[in-house]
């Protein structure tokens, strides 16, 4: 069967899955729900028997609510707040002020977080940018934990010289399965709406929030055991290395947003060229993103799948004559692996992206591969499936051409193109069909 791509523009074939305003995914909807529920339940309860320790309340809170306004986005689309959950938790183990000691509830811990997020977000809201429901209920909900679990104990256990050794320790055992927690819940989240292995996406969130929950959850014991000796000055005292730390996250973020949008912008040089068509190196990248979410791919694999289905076709900037409508899945193999090997090699001259080379090389290749190097990688595989359907279908919609692609590259799994690749990309463009 040969199949020449249509000429016309009738839509996108596939789009990005995210979150739409009219679906909210079980996991996210269950979390929302249990974080505001127990917020709206403490602060109900606190209004009714009031307030104890206020100026503690009122520093903590406002605290929390600055440290909310100046919350920022990490790679993976991850929202945090890391001065106003270090104040948070800071709060939930707060013992004494000055050497007098503190009787709040947890009720109240919870009342004042969820008042000082609510400030900090309305800010935010008011010049249109909604947080990410899901990670502030997060936010919210491990502060319910934490408090829930050491208020009770510690009115208990009152600290003194003899059992203090054995209060830290529940703090820092709470710090751990606080982040434990967090990172099963976003993983969760993540598994639901990407639609990839839950091992996969828990492994993840541990290396993503490795770093800034340590951080978030040593400050909050600091802040907490300092307020004992120096009193609330100690919000200030252990707040100011936090925020250096936000500040080198939000670089390394901004950063890395750079990174992703110079090589986007790099991809679509083929297409100014007039050598592919135009959308055509984001359609791939989006489908073969998707089909690596499928099989389970790592983060950081995913990203360098995301490059490389970028910049897959840039080798043709070396042709005398761009290939018609720049589909290489119709051109000669020995033409395939030309562009491939010069897109290759012009990836190795930024020195930094050895490995997204690599699959852009080897993404020509057949399933079982063409030399001694064994089989191609798994993103050139999944590069070549989603190149070869973008190719054929374009931005076509038709049900009818769509199912006959599929087919194409079925018949030709196990040979020319990875059965478990097609396959997956079926399950794909079904879900992206189901979702139309």
């Amino acid at each position: 069967m040969i199949l020449q791509r249509r000429p016309e523009v009738e839509g996108t074939a596939i789009r990005h899955r995210g979150w739409s305003p009219g679906r909210i995914d079980p996991a996210r909807a269950l979390l929302i729900t249990a974080a505001g529920g127990c917020a709206v339940g403490s602060l109900i309860w606190t209004l009714l028997v009031g307030f104890v320790e206020p100026h503690a309340a009122l520093a903590f809170g406002v605290l929390i609510a600055a440290g909310e306004l100046a919350r920022i986005t990490l790679p993976g689309h991850r929202e945090v707040a890391p001065i106003a959950s270090a104040g948070a938790i800071g709060y939930a183990f707060l013992l004494s002020i000055g050497g007098v000691m503190v009787t709040h509830s947890a009720w109240q811990v919870i009342a004042v977080v969820t008042l000082g997020v609510a400030l900090g977000e309305l800010p935010h809201i008011a010049v249109g940018r909604e947080p990410r429901w899901s990670d502030l209920a997060r936010r919210v909900l491990i502060v319910e934990i934490t408090a829930l679990v050491f208020r009770p104990f510690v009115h208990e256990v009152p600290p003194d010289p003899d059992n203090w050794w054995l209060i830290v320790a529940v703090m820092t055992a709470l710090v751990a399965a606080a982040w434990l927690i967090d990172a099963a819940i976003a993983a969760a989240i993540r598994a639901e709406r990407l639609h990839t292995r839950l091992s996969v996406a828990f492994g993840d969130e541990l290396r993503a929030q490795f770093a800034i929950g340590m951080a978030i959850g040593s400050s909050g014991v600091l802040i907490a055991l300092a307020s004992t000796v120096t009193g609330l000055v100690g919000l200030l005292v252990f707040t100011a290395p936090l925020l250096v730390t936000q500040v080198a996250f939000r670089r390394f973020a901004e950063i890395r947003l750079t990174y992703l949008q110079t090589v986007r912008s790099l991809s679509r040089v083929t297409e100014v060229g007039g050598y592919v068509e135009t959308g055509h190196s984001r359609r791939v990248s989006r489908l073969a993103r998707l089909i690596g979410c499928e099989l389970g791919m790592r983060e950081s694999e995913l990203l360098e799948l995301e490059y490389a289905a970028l910049m897959h076709d840039i080798g043709q900037l070396s042709l005398r004559d761009p290939i018609a409508g720049g589909a290489t899945v119709l051109a000669s193999p020995r033409e395939q692996r030309r562009i491939a090997e010069l897109g290759s090699a012009v990836i190795r001259e930024t020195g930094v992206l050895d490995s997204v080379a690599e699959l852009v090389r080897r993404q020509c290749e057949s399933c079982e591969g063409d030399g001694d190097d064994g089989p191609p990688p798994l993103g050139s595989r999944i590069i070549k499936v989603a190149n070869a359907f973008d190719d054929l279908v374009g931005e076509s919609k038709d049900e009818d051409r769509i199912k006959a692609v599929l087919q194409r590259l079925r018949m030709d799994a196990g040979r020319e193109y990875d059965a478990e690749v097609v396959a997956a990309a079926a399950r794909v463009l079904e879900r992206a069909r189901a979702r139309r």
